[in-house]
């Protein structure tokens, strides 16, 4: 019997939808721009939120499954890459430069490096560090600019925190992946789920967060900012 490396198992119709699940981030991507230009921050990021939870669905799915072998002639890899642009990195830096949280020419400065440095992450094939961490930051603006947003730090602190992450982009100091880093995995999946719990609130109040929910919102936006460079210091120093 003929043998057709390319015929389609049974299993593979099925396995597509893993692929059509990383995809739905583009038209959630495109809703997100268009409430954004009509300035309903708060919807945009709502947008923003379901295409990261997606983004946090697919990954483990498609690895579970073995997705690039059993499918080759789709890469996942490329079609994550380009959601993943639109949504952490394009998306929120046309937020920092169209919103008004920093004023001209500043709020294009800003964004234009955002999407310059982002861009230059997206191609960095040495992003990734054996645990599962980044080398770098990994270009969340999205979450970034929406705690920016949210929590209305002065222009000068936003300025300045938004620089120091373009410079961060290219320094050897880690960053978590929520899902991928086994060591503290429990406590930052919850803290991880802490965040988004006071991220609604601020969606739900129209980007304004206050009282206990801001102090909430800042302290788990600062252990999922600072988590894995405390571990590389503890395995520098301690381990």
């Amino acid at each position: 019997m003929t043998d057709f490396p390319h015929e389609r198992t049974p299993q593979e119709p099925a396995l597509f939808l893993i692929h059509m699940l990383t995809a739905l981030g583009a038209p959630v991507a495109l809703v997100a721009l268009l409430a954004g230009a009509r300035g309903a921050w708060a919807e945009m990021f709502a947008w923003l939120g379901l295409a990261l939870v997606i983004d946090g669905v697919d990954g483990p799915l498609a690895r579970k499954y073995d997705i690039a072998h059993r499918l080759p002639r789709w890469s996942g890899a490329s079609l994550d890459f380009v959601i993943d642009y639109a949504t952490y990195v394009f998306l929120p830096a046309f937020a920092l430069s169209a919103s008004g949280m920093i004023s001209s020419p500043w709020s294009w400065i800003c964004g234009g490096l955002v999407v310059f440095t982002g861009a230059l992450y997206f191609a960095d094939n040495g992003m990734k560090t054996p645990d599962g961490s980044f080398k770098g930051f990994p270009g969340g603006w999205n979450m970034v600019v929406f705690g920016l947003m949210a929590l209305s730090p002065s222009e000068g602190f936003t300025i300045g925190f938004v620089l120091f992450c373009c410079v961060l982009t290219f320094l050897p100091i880690r960053f978590v992946h929520p899902v991928r880093v086994k060591r503290w995995r429990p406590l930052t999946l919850g803290i991880t789920l802490v965040w988004f719990v006071a991220a609604g609130i601020a969606v739900a109040d129209g980007m304004s967060v206050e009282g206990p929910a801001a102090m909430v919102l800042t302290a788990a936006s600062l252990y999922l900012f600072c988590v894995s460079g405390i571990q590389q210091l503890c395995e520098r120093f301690i381990d």
